[in-house]
């Protein structure tokens, strides 16, 4: 969703669009990247993640220099994660603490009539947004006693 999104973008915006055609696009994209705040998006948390990483590859700090990271290679990085990662280790190895942290992401419950935050840290939330991608995030359901009261029921 957010591969789709970030280049739906970009080659709109070299499109010689009229002021009409522009407002229109805006609007279309306004409404299905517009992240929410009870609910992850995912076109708007791929995009996101995906321009993170343009941009940290494109201005790599020190540390990423040391490791072999060429400033200005955010582009091919890119298509490096989108051949190679599936959703699951896409979130799992490139959702940063940062942009966690930008994108004011929490984990939250509700507690009586109220939702709550109950957890900001990072690490919680990205694996959470994991975990919710196995197995199409549905439960794996196990069968322990197949012949209930040998009944031939579960």
């Amino acid at each position: 969703e957010g591969w789709a999104s970030y280049w739906h973008q970009r080659i709109i915006r070299e499109l010689d669009l009229s002021s009409g055609e522009a407002i229109e696009f805006a609007k279309l994209n306004a409404g299905v990247v517009q992240p929410s705040r009870t609910s992850i998006n995912p076109y708007y948390l791929g995009l996101k993640v995906l321009e993170d990483i343009e941009e940290r590859y494109d201005n790599p700090t020190e540390e990423m220099i040391r490791l072999g990271v060429k400033p200005g290679s955010g582009r091919e990085k890119m298509f490096e994660v989108r051949e190679i990662e599936s959703d699951i280790s896409f979130l799992r190895n490139y959702l940063t603490k940062d942009l966690v942290m930008r994108e004011d992401m929490y984990l939250f419950q509700k507690q009586g009539k109220d939702y709550k935050i109950v957890d900001k840290a990072w690490e919680q939330v990205r694996d959470q947004l994991v975990s919710m991608r196995v197995n199409g995030g549905f439960p794996y359901i196990t069968v322990n006693d197949g012949d209930y009261m040998r009944n031939g029921e579960l």
